[in-house]
């Protein structure tokens, strides 16, 4: 079986790359935007932004499953670039799912809390009304359209507030600034389930066999989008707040920042962001058989990466 991982230095890229669950599954080939990886090896080029290129590699590689890791995530920049984020997030994804659809592949590919106008006290279920605030979102949405419409096996796999122990994300502005000023400001009226790139690998991983051990009628009813997040919800602040307790108790930093709350209109930015974009991801549980666990689980591991890491 060929695997064929888009975006393979990306943060969700690299954390399938360190921990070799695709490789472990089949012949994996990892692709990147200059086919060079952030270890040092090489891979193949895989620029979404180039639609005839990426048909070009599909043909080359022959995948009977393509991941697709790779994103236009700069959701500020996307608001003066939209027409390169919907080619990336959107376009991109269509060709991919064509290609699929005529040579019996299947797409796992990666959404975004984004689609959704975070407006609901509830947590969004899979098949809650879109209506995406930004250009970004509006990109993502599109990539899912395309892809439905394309009538490729497909695993769509909403997600939110990722981080990891590498790359840019949150936690590791966090830390990079706590270290560097006595009190940080952080919007406390934004709510979401932080969620690793270790626990979104290992349950694309358990979806993955879930479909490979699968009969055809019983795919039937795992093709579509799932939630795969974190379980329970928190804020920015709140995030904050946990990521300087566990860096301090593991001795990551001297001391603690002072975290004070915000509010979204404090913190103005190009982009709108949700402000309540909690997944229910109790139908990827049921669906896979994988547990999701609670955020700080998450959380806890990889500040123990880093740990390791420092030490």
């Amino acid at each position: 079986m060929n695997i064929l991982l888009l975006g393979a230095n990306g943060q969700l890229g690299r954390t399938f790359l360190k921990h070799g669950g695709l490789a472990k599954r089949g012949t994996l080939i990892a692709a990147s935007r200059d086919g060079k990886l952030i270890d040092g090896g090489t891979g193949e080029i895989g620029d979404l932004a180039l639609l005839d290129s990426l048909v070009a590699l599909l043909d080359r590689t022959q995948p009977d499953v393509i991941v697709n890791a790779a994103a236009y995530t700069a959701v500020d920049r996307a608001e003066q670039e939209e027409d390169l984020a919907t080619r990336v997030n959107g376009l991109a994804v269509g060709v991919l799912g064509e290609w699929a659809s005529k040579h019996g592949a299947l797409v796992l590919h990666y959404s975004t809390d984004y689609v959704f106008d975070g407006r609901n006290p509830q947590p969004y279920a899979v098949d809650s009304a879109t209506d995406p605030l930004g250009a970004y979102g509006r990109s993502k949405l599109v990539g899912e359209q395309a892809l439905r419409a394309s009538h490729a096996d497909h695993l769509i796999f909403r997600t939110a507030w990722v981080y990891a122990a590498h790359g840019q994300n949150f936690l590791r502005t966090m830390l990079r600034l706590g270290s560097e000023r006595e009190e940080l400001r952080v919007v406390a009226d934004q709510h979401g389930a932080p969620t690793s790139t270790n626990l979104i690998e290992r349950a694309s991983l358990a979806a993955l066999d879930r479909w490979i051990g699968s009969s055809q009628e019983q795919r039937r009813h795992l093709i579509g989008t799932h939630h795969l997040v974190a379980s329970g919800t928190t804020t920015w602040h709140g995030f904050a707040a946990k990521i300087f307790d566990q860096a301090a108790e593991h001795q990551l930093m001297a001391r603690k920042p002072r975290v004070a709350a915000i509010t979204t209109a404090d913190f103005p930015t190009p982009a709108k962001r949700p402000a309540y974009s909690v997944l229910d991801n109790s139908g990827f549980q049921q669906h896979f058989e994988f547990t999701l666990p609670d955020w700080r689980e998450g959380l806890g591991e990889v500040i123990d990466e880093l740990t390791t890491t420092a030490n």
